[in-house]
């Protein structure tokens, strides 16, 4: 049987560990990426076990290890006097209970790992995808550069503002939650003297919360502000953000917070962008992945490790379906899309109670909160965590 042909358009996290997946299988995989270098904007990155089990099964184990940090635990405070709400271990107890370890790491080192392991060859930079069409025995592509290509299958893992999404179903601005993010980067050793643990905290309060943990082996901090806004009217999805607006904005919060923002340098604002779920991600031999499909708020910490799951899962059905595209690209929509929104839900239903103001709703989540079966608890994320992507049900 001649090797299957698949072109990847997008090279973020998905689109990179997709190809990866596919290139092991034995596709003859191509990346073709808009920008003219491959970097990757943002901070920190939660990758739990559900991703760190298939990044290892990729043989990138060492690497990951290397760059990430093990946090201590998942802290969820109150905003003001920092009282513990819940407190979830994971250094060693996520790695013995789901058999694959937790790490959170700089966004950028993330995806060097994963540019370093992908013949480059295989990438194609400068590449902006200007349509796409299914000829049936074959899918053709073009690009700005005037570049024209032929593929069996093509893959969208464009992200929010997916080129191939709206090919498919029509033009189609994203929703604007009502929440930014101010992100940040501070040298480890600058913030040393407000004795910040290694978990990963957050601090919850009136219409905003607040995220920190350790990246980049540890020489980072890492930080999230996220608060309510009623528009966002600039061009741009992120811009350079006003430390003196984040700190008069986290003004009563308690002083590990303002202690953080206070020594930073500088931070990026960022609009929190959402989509409904989709009805359908396959037509023929096209179909989406990651925020191309399931864009997800950052409150579950699954949105790069959801696009790393469909890769894995798209591999194992194209390899089952390798003569019949098309049922191959309709089963790995029918495993993954129930999964994917189930998470984009969850990560919507948080912004809402994180963000609780003070009063009986806030005070009965705290207490909820305190019988540990909420959040990441063990009992609560099994589901999730205990995943293997790459395995098809024996129903499939």
């Amino acid at each position: 049987m001649a090797q299957l042909s698949v072109a990847v358009i997008g090279g973020g996290i998905g689109g990179l560990t997709a190809a990866l997946h596919l290139l092991r299988a034995g596709f003859d995989v191509q990346i073709y990426e808009q920008s003219r270098q491959m970097t990757e904007a943002g901070a920190g990155l939660v990758m739990s076990p559900n991703a760190t089990r298939l990044l290892i099964k990729l043989g990138l184990g060492d690497e990951l290890a290397k760059a990430a940090v093990r946090p201590a635990g998942f802290h969820q405070r109150r905003w003001q006097d920092g009282r513990t709400l819940a407190f979830s271990r994971t250094a060693h107890e996520m790695e013995t209970r789901y058999g694959s370890p937790h790490y959170v790491f700089h966004r950028g080192d993330m995806h060097q790992i994963l540019v370093q392991a992908m013949p480059p060859e295989r990438i194609h930079l400068a590449h902006r995808c200007t349509g796409a069409a299914d000829r049936g025995s074959h899918v053709e592509a073009t690009f700005a550069n005037g570049t024209a290509i032929k593929a069996d299958v093509l893959i969208g893992a464009d992200g929010v503002h997916s080129i191939i999404r709206g090919l498919l179903l029509g033009a189609e601005r994203p929703r604007f939650t009502g929440c930014v993010a101010y992100r940040g980067l501070i040298p480890i050793e600058r913030v040393a003297h407000l004795g910040l643990d290694t978990a990963s905290n957050n601090w919850m309060g009136p219409g905003r919360h607040f995220v920190h943990y350790p990246v980049s082996a540890g020489r980072m901090l890492n930080f999230v502000g996220l608060l309510e806004q009623d528009s966002w009217i600039e061009e741009s999805w992120n811009e350079p953000g006003s430390l003196s607006d984040l700190a008069e904005a986290y003004a009563g919060f308690h002083a590990q917070v303002r202690g953080i923002i206070g020594a930073a340098d500088q931070t990026f604002k960022w609009a929190l962008l959402d989509r409904d779920p989709l009805p359908r991600w396959s037509f023929g031999r096209i179909t989406l992945l990651g925020d191309a499909c399931h864009p997800m708020l950052p409150f579950l910490g699954q949105g790069a490790a959801q696009a790393i799951e469909d890769g894995a899962t798209l591999t194992a059905c194209l390899e089952k379906h390798r003569d019949d595209v098309p049922a191959a690209l309709e089963l790995y929509q029918s495993l993954r899309m129930p999964r994917a929104t189930r998470c984009q839900t969850i990560s919507r239903n948080n912004l809402t109670r994180f963000h609780l103001p003070d009063g009986p709703e806030q005070e009965a989540r705290d207490a909820k909160m305190a019988t540990g079966t909420t959040d990441w608890s063990y009992e609560a994320i099994g589901w999730l965590y205990s995943h293997d992507a790459s395995v098809l049900p024996a129903a499939a």
